[in-house]
C-alpha cells in the first residue's frame, strides 16, 4: 500500500490536541491498513520513531432526517500513534497530505 493512501489526514479535536502534549498523534487512516503499515508509513513520512499504534474503528451510523430520508454516516478508522519521548512533529495544521 502506498504511504499517502495509508495515512489520510490528521484528526484535529480538543482531545487529540491534548494527547499531542504526551507525544500521541491522532490520524485518520485507511481501514485496510495494519498497525505495522501505519507505523512504517508514519516513520517514513515524518522521520520520527514510533513507539506504538492503537487503532479505533467507528461503525457506520444511520439517521432519519425530518423529511423521512435515511442518511448514512461513513465508517472511519483512526490511529493513535505514540512517538518516543521529546520527539515532535511540526505543526499538524501546516502539514499537507496528498489525497
Amino acid at each position: 500500500m502506498e504511504l499517502f493512501k495509508i495515512i489520510k489526514k490528521p484528526v484535529i479535536t480538543e482531545k487529540s490536541q491534548r494527547l499531542e502534549l504526551s507525544w500521541v498523534y491522532t490520524m485518520e487512516v485507511n481501514s485496510l491498513a495494519t498497525k505495522v503499515d501505519i507505523a512504517n508509513a508514519f516513520q517514513k513520512l515524518y522521520g520520527v520513531t514510533v513507539e506504538g499504534v492503537n487503532i479505533i474503528k467507528t461503525r457506520a451510523k444511520f439517521k432519519n432526517s425530518r423529511k423521512g430520508v435515511t442518511v448514512k454516516k461513513k465508517q472511519t478508522t483512526k490511529a493513535l500513534i505514540a512517538l518516543s519521548k521529546n520527539e515532535r512533529i511540526a505543526d499538524l495544521m501546516k502539514l499537507k497530505i496528498k489525497d
